[in-house]
């Protein structure tokens, strides 16, 4: 719950080239943060597995720029079959 309350003041505080961030909370994670929008992050809690949030979530925004950003090489397998970009958590923390 510490982690994602820092990570999430941190998008909020960040100048990131993006018109809007989703951040996808599962398990403890989601007691960090409630649900809604925050300038330009809008948190999502996820009711069963956070892959699956994260996966819904850029087939909704289909047709858009969308790039998730993970370590996980399924999760990234995944969003990539449905279009979105992918990049590596490493892209991330250096622009925070």
């Amino acid at each position: 719950a510490g982690a994602a309350s820092r990570l999430h003041r941190e998008l909020v505080a960040a100048d990131l080239p993006a018109g809007l961030i989703v951040l996808v909370l599962e398990g403890q994670a989601r007691s960090g943060v409630a649900e809604g929008r925050t300038g330009s992050v809008r948190v999502v809690h996820a009711i069963g597995e956070g892959d699956d949030a994260i996966v819904a979530e850029a087939q909704n925004w289909a047709g858009h720029r969308v790039a998730v950003v993970s370590a996980d090489r399924g999760l990234l397998a995944r969003v990539d079959a449905v279009g979105a970009g992918t990049r590596r958590p490493r892209w991330l923390l250096g622009r925070l």
